[in-house]
């Protein structure tokens, strides 16, 4: 495949627009097609037949606006040269370049672009007096409504400005979660430059990667800690005019260093004009932020996404979620996972301003205890869990209730099954509500309505998890509280979220259906109808910044997005993740096995264990790592060796006297180490296939963590990286040439 990125553009010439019906880049930018040709492929088309009515600010977008929407395809030069319309790609690495949008002839697909600005003024025609954000100082909550939030973001523009911010050139934004986070990043865009956050767990190489790869030209950052990071790597950033620290008195003065108030007292009294100027300017198909990949195998990839990217994925996935609008009643989500993400940042920030939301944020030491004491304060009506974080509610819940007395034991596990069976059901009958058994009646006064209560969730009618696999146990257990939570879909290379389940629509395990308007194809699938996931729409990335070569194995010539995850589709249309292409193990024998599947089963099977991976590619047979569920370091976030008290209870029923992970570590504990047996055994007999079989494992002595190296931001396994820390472990498994066991373990 031979793409060509066109160069930028004139800001006076007109938008283009590329309608799904004609999908394909110019001629001169991909190998010549037959234009009339159908698509070897079925995909499903989920826009809307119907336009909602639109808001003032998007009828002004609209008149502002001179959209080509005639497919280039169709275009003669003659016309071409009449119109003054440029030929735009469907896909760049300039910063400063315009791309075709993926318009859809109807429903939310043909949604008039907005620009970030535009979408912000037409929430603050709307919802001016709402509260926008909130947060606690003390024991004072303090909040800003949305016209003082456009306000904010305006004068941090001009600030912006004033201290020399190019157009096109980064602003990084490393910090926990607050006010200053979400202004800091709109006014960047506001003033034509890319928001771009940067994980805080990130080490100072790698902020320097990101920063120069962005060209930053002002570094945001939140404290003493953050600061010193930078100040490693300041002569190695060129672009470099000014940082800003938001949180904490600055120990020395230091040139081009300035507090959060004297940064915005930099632009207070700047005239508005320069601004004005730059936001007329802007156009829905230019880049405004910069999402980082978590660089899981090598430097991390700069995501563009354009203003279209914000604005119209934020519309589609509230319409798909069902958000009410302020005006009949606020939706109101609590901010606390890192908005360097595109999940954090899309639910916080984007979303909830397309429906006048209210965003309350979490105390930064969130993710160590506090999140629940959050929760209970503010009553979210929405709330967004990575499965770590849902995992971790489930062990604490599982803890406080075998302490329980033997009569609470009991209706709980009565109310549960109630619970489990009276959900299963109308998921399968794919109804949010219909007739409701006594028995379920009774046991949500008895306990749900308790549990939810204690959890802070009692007002919360969506609970979602994505960025990472969630197991059908964790899943089953919060169903059987009568909390479904619904898992979501999608990458940072298209806005977020691509499906989405929701109550009328789920099925356990699987990522649900496509928000309107995008568009599913499964890529060469095999006989079980296994194929690579692709994704059209307008929520589909402009490319990756500076990386022509890394854009074109993601995008193919028509402009389809893959993902490189492998799913299936089951009759009713609900999409299943079954694997990822990059995470295939392919035996020494030539089988092709994915692990997570296999990973998952285990971790069902010994609920004794944390996290496991398997090993084997390019091997004879399969091994695998496990890891036993242990205490975490409130402060630092690190493994300690002490047991869960989830995972003490089960010790003990094993007849075991293990208190810490050393203890079991490396096979010192038979009872354990017998039972994980056990438990891989009775995956073993689920195999479809001998080389499916787990053939060896052991218990490495300490958990996998965000600080160890092991796991992403979004907790995601980085199998290369655990795979050169255990070198020495993994060739011990491999020393003798013969299979293991190979009778023993084989399916049965």
């Amino acid at each position: 495949m031979q793409l060509t990125a066109l160069e930028p553009n004139s800001m006076s010439e007109p938008v283009v627009m590329e309608r799904p019906q004609e999908v394909g880049f110019p001629e001169q930018s991909c190998p010549a097609r037959d234009s009339e040709a159908s698509p070897d492929y079925e995909h499903t088309d989920t826009a809307n037949d119907s336009s909602e009515e639109e808001s003032t600010g998007e009828r002004d977008a609209e008149a502002a606006l001179e959209i080509i929407a005639v497919p280039a395809q169709q275009r003669t030069n003659a016309e071409q040269v009449k119109t003054g319309a440029p030929e735009f790609s469907l896909w760049t690495s300039h910063g400063d370049a315009e791309v075709k949008l993926r318009m859809g002839e109807s429903g939310v697909a043909a949604e008039p672009p907005l620009t970030v600005n535009q979408m912000f003024t037409s929430a603050v025609e709307r919802f001016g007096d709402y509260t926008a954000l909130s947060w606690k100082e003390g024991e004072q909550t303090k909040s800003l409504d949305y016209k003082d939030y456009y306000k904010a973001c305006r004068t941090a523009a001009k600030s912006y400005l004033k201290l020399g911010l190019q157009h096109h050139h980064g602003v990084c934004i490393l910090g926990f979660n607050s006010a200053e986070w979400f202004i800091a990043d709109i006014g960047a865009i506001l003033a034509g430059g890319f928001g771009v956050g940067i994980y805080t767990t990130n080490s100072p190489e790698a902020c320097q990667y990101v920063a120069d790869n962005c060209k930053a030209n002002v570094i945001v950052l939140e404290n003493e800690k953050q600061l010193q990071k930078i100040l490693q790597i300041e002569n190695q950033l060129p672009h470099l005019k000014a940082i800003v620290q938001y949180r904490g008195a600055l120990r020395e003065k230091r040139p081009n260093l300035y507090t959060w108030e004297e940064f915005m007292e930099l632009g207070r009294d700047e005239p508005d004009a320069p601004l004005d100027a730059i936001l007329s300017s802007q156009k829905p198909n230019q880049c405004c932020t910069l999402i980082y990949t978590s660089g899981t195998t090598g430097q991390p990839k700069g995501v563009m996404l354009s203003h279209d990217n914000l604005t119209w994925t934020a519309l589609s996935t509230a319409k798909h979620v069902q958000l009410t609008d302020a005006t009949v009643a606020q939706e109101l989500v609590v901010s606390y996972l890192p908005l360097s993400h595109i999940a954090a940042q899309m639910v916080d920030m984007w979303v909830l301003m397309r429906v006048g939301g209210a965003t309350h944020f979490a105390q930064p030491d969130a993710l160590k205890g506090t999140l629940v004491n959050t929760l209970k304060e503010v009553h979210p009506t929405a709330f967004m869990g990575v499965p770590r974080v849902w995992e971790k509610m489930q062990e604490k819940m599982t803890s406080i209730g075998s302490k329980s007395s033997t009569l609470r034991r009991k209706v709980a596990a009565w109310a549960k099954d109630v619970g489990l069976q009276t959900n299963l059901t109308r998921m399968n009958q794919n109804t949010a509500t219909g007739h409701t058994p006594l028995q379920y009646q009774l046991a949500k006064k008895l306990v749900f309505k308790k549990v939810r209560k204690a959890l802070g969730l009692d007002r919360c009618t969506k609970c979602y998890t994505g960025a990472a696999p969630t197991t059908k146990d964790t899943l089953e257990f919060f169903l059987s509280l009568d909390i479904p939570v619904y898992e979501l879909y999608g990458m940072s290379e298209c806005t977020g979220p691509h499906t989405i389940s929701r109550p009328d629509a789920f099925k356990l395990t699987s990522c649900g259906k496509e928000i309107p308007g995008c568009t599913t194809k499964l890529d060469n699938p095999d006989e079980e109808g296994n194929g690579e996931i692709c994704f059209w729409g307008r929520h589909i990335f402009m490319g990756y910044i500076s990386a022509p070569d890394k854009t074109e194995e993601v995008l193919d010539a028509e402009g389809w997005l893959h993902s490189g995850d492998l799913g299936k589709r089951d009759e009713h249309g609900f999409l299943y993740i079954t694997g990822r292409i990059k995470e295939l193990i392919i035996t020494a024998g030539g089988e092709n096995i994915p692990p997570v599947p296999i990973e998952d089963a285990v971790k069902e099977a010994v609920p004794l264990l944390s996290n496991a991976m398997l090993i084997g590619d390019k091997r004879k047979f399969l091994s695998m790592f496990v890891t036993i569920k242990c205490q975490i370091n409130p402060e630092t976030g690190n493994p300690e060796d002490e047991l869960t008290p989830e995972a003490l209870e089960i010790c003990k029923k094993l007849g075991s006297t293990a208190k810490t992970v050393s203890e079991i570590a490396g096979g010192r504990d038979r009872a354990v180490h017998a039972a994980i047996q056990e438990g891989i055994n009775q995956v073993n007999k689920k195999a479809t296939s001998n080389a499916q079989c787990i053939q060896k494992f052991i218990v490495l002595d300490r958990d996998f963590s965000v600080n160890g190296g092991e796991l992403g931001p979004t907790m995601k396994l980085k199998r290369p990286v655990v795979l050169k820390m255990y070198k020495d472990q993994i060739d011990n498994f491999y020393k003798d040439l013969e299979t293991p066991a190979e009778n023993q373990l084989a399916p049965k």
